[in-house]
């Protein structure tokens, strides 16, 4: 009987070692398209691709294990992870969600519901009598995002999941901010946990991926079988790389939320930004939940600067050790304009209901040298002088 292994543990050993046919330490990558059949309607394990690979399952049960679920479907996507989801719902259900997700999230939902897919509610989550409002409804499934992007907020997985079960409704978690090394939804109620493994599980910012982890074996079977019909599935050399980046999980996010933390502290404290957000602050408004759900407060936080679009433009202009960009969960610091770059599809009127500001910016916090960053941003801030 094999031992109760570590999360961290399962990370850096899953399938480790198990090479039968050769011996190999690393997991070999199989990059077949068809597999032969050892006769007339015997077939093995796998057959073709699209519906499984070995190197794919690996990473499946990788994630699954990680996260406490029954099984893993991997998809090409972290969008294509979210509508394998979405595509469990029919013309006639609700979904609620939250009104101030990942900008892509916003997008793919509102344009599924326009044709008539679902019906959806965007709401603020935090707000008890509009989610109160929005579960009258029984809807068939409520996304949570949390913390949200790029605004931070912090939802209670466990409450909102028992109030929305009680309604009839699944659960999703977008765990994609904080992977299951800081929160495992799934122990708090949530029926899927969706990731862009994209993001922190890859860490390497070289592989566009995604994951759904079901809680319920039929559940996981069902996603399974989906993934296979829509070829949504991810494939076998970007699940080979997935692992590879996934094996270093744990200490990078280590890191990686020390110095997130030590660079809020310094923003909360500069006279040139309006407001910081951050779990990980005392004074942030989620603290205490994120606390309670959380075991660290991640390597993500955004800020809003005093002053206009001009002063924001100066900033990016100027700052130093962060790049540019959108995504996130990479060894590198990125930083990003949301209004502009990942909300940017929202709209103006979406945007300002959700609380996301122009002069909102957003940054992932890598690997880097604290005092680098620290350094780098001192730069920004110096051109706004």
């Amino acid at each position: 009987m094999s031992l109760n292994r570590n999360l961290q543990t399962i990370a850096a050993a899953n399938g480790i070692g198990a090479d039968a046919n050769f011996g190999a330490v690393t997991p070999p990558l199989y990059l077949t398209t068809t597999f032969t059949f050892a006769g007339y309607e015997q077939a093995r394990a796998y057959d073709y691709t699209r519906a499984g690979n070995p190197s794919r399952a690996l990473l499946a049960d990788t994630i699954a294990q990680l996260e406490g679920g029954a099984g893993a479907t991997i998809t090409a996507s972290g969008m294509a992870a979210i509508d394998l989801v979405l595509g469990t719902l029919g013309s006639d259900d609700l979904i609620v969600a939250p009104h101030d997700c990942y900008g892509g999230t916003y997008r793919l939902i509102a344009a599924r519901a326009a044709k008539g897919q679902f019906n959806v509610a965007f709401v603020d989550q935090s707000d008890e009598a509009a989610l109160a409002a929005a579960l009258r409804g029984r809807p068939a499934l409520v996304l949570i995002e949390t913390p949200s992007n790029p605004l931070m907020r912090v939802v209670d997985i466990h409450a909102v999941s028992t109030r929305a079960k009680a309604a009839g409704a699944k659960v999703a978690v977008d765990n994609t901010f904080l992977s299951p090394a800081l929160q495992r939804p799934i122990a708090l109620g949530a029926d899927y946990v969706i990731h862009s493994t994209t993001k922190y599980l890859n860490g390497h910012s070289d592989v566009v991926g995604g994951a759904v982890v079901a809680a319920d074996p039929d559940d996981a079977a069902q996603l399974a079988e989906w993934s296979n019909i829509t070829g949504v599935t991810g494939a076998p050399f970007d699940a080979f790389l997935t692992l590879r980046g996934l094996r270093t999980l744990f200490p990078r996010i280590a890191q990686q939320q020390r110095t997130a933390g030590t660079i809020a502290a310094y923003l909360e404290r500069h006279p040139r930004v309006a407001a910081t957000h951050y779990p990980g602050l005392a004074s942030h408004p989620g603290h205490a939940i994120a606390q309670a759900q959380q075991t660290g407060f991640g390597a993500m936080l955004s800020f809003e600067l005093a002053g206009g679009a001009d002063e924001v433009r100066r900033f990016v202009e100027a700052v130093e050790g962060f790049t540019l960009a959108e995504s996130l969960g990479g060894v590198e610091s990125l930083i990003a304009h949301p209004a502009t770059m990942t909300h940017a599809s929202m709209g103006a009127e979406a945007r300002h209901a959700a609380g996301i500001s122009d002069t909102l910016l957003r940054l992932s916090v890598g690997l880097e040298a604290e005092e680098d960053l620290v350094a780098g941003l001192e730069r920004g801030f110096g051109a706004l002088t």
